[in-house]
């Protein structure tokens, strides 16, 4: 269960009330971002001991605007292989500033074969311009040595996407195909949000739809999504937490939005 955290925000009342008002113009006027935790390695396949030391990412961020948000030291994170039990490596991570916006990272080495599960829980995030507090599970799956065992595995987090599709070895234009879960139970009509991480701005989109873009699970909280570009593809599946959470700002409850996040590799045919 989320665990109810109190927020500090030094400032006026005045000030607050002014950044309200300037918050609902701009949302009158522009669409929200989608908000993604991110859990990335430098990369999700390891086929030899010479390449078995890897760098894993953790930040948050509108990832197809390549938009730095900051990141508290997360409550949770870890990796799970071939399905065991978590092994805590919170104690790993380093903190690193991007755009004066905290973020975190480690060094891993695999030494055994099979799927490791890197997870993290981040502290709770409040997003102001929907007065809700965010918490993002998020995952993503490294493959090591050929041994292709734990990929599909529930590692126990409140809220989480188990991959229907293999999460490696995905050629751009396959379908990613998942269900949710939320307290271990699924999670029928889940809307799930999808982006591209878009790191360097290199892809520009059309329109707003285009970059977060939507799909829902089905009565069973299965949902299918097809990538269309080679990359890192981020998909949250976005519910209501039954538990509330204790603003400083003016002592009200707010509503926690828990995410299920996993994170997928494409690659371009040759």
């Amino acid at each position: 269960m989320v665990s109810v955290h109190r927020v500090f925000w030094k400032g006026e009342t005045v000030k607050a009330s002014f950044l309200k008002v300037i918050i609902f113009v701009l949302l009158m006027v522009m669409p929200l971002a989608g908000h993604f935790q991110v859990v990335i390695p430098s990369d999700d396949i390891i086929d030899e001991q010479a390449k078995s030391n890897i760098a894993i990412d953790c930040r948050f961020c509108h990832p197809f605007e390549d938009e730095i948000m900051n990141m508290a030291y997360p409550a949770e994170f870890g990796v799970v292989i071939r399905g065991g039990d978590k092994k805590d490596l919170r104690e790993t991570l380093s903190e690193y500033k991007i755009e004066g916006m905290s973020a975190w990272r480690t060094d891993y080495k695999l030494n055994q074969p099979g799927d490791h599960v890197f997870y993290v829980v981040p502290e709770p995030y409040w997003e102001p311009a929907e007065e809700t507090f965010i918490v993002h599970y998020t995952k993503v799956i490294v493959n090591g040595f050929g041994m292709e065992s734990g990929w599909d595995s529930e590692i126990g987090l409140k809220t989480e996407i188990i991959p229907m599709t293999r999460p490696y070895g995905l050629y751009a234009g396959n379908i990613f195909q998942g269900f949710v879960l939320v307290d271990g139970k699924p999670a029928p009509l889940t809307e799930v949000e999808v982006e591209y991480y878009n790191e360097g701005s290199r892809h520009i989109a059309p329109a707003p739809p285009f970059i977060t873009q939507v799909v829902k699970a089905d009565a069973n909280g299965v949902f299918s999504y097809a990538m269309p570009a080679a990359g890192w593809w981020g998909f949250a599946a976005l519910n209501e937490g039954e538990e509330k959470i204790v603003s400083e700002i003016d002592g009200k409850s707010y509503p926690v939005e828990i995410g299920a996040v996993v994170w997928v590799k494409t690659v371009t045919m040759k």
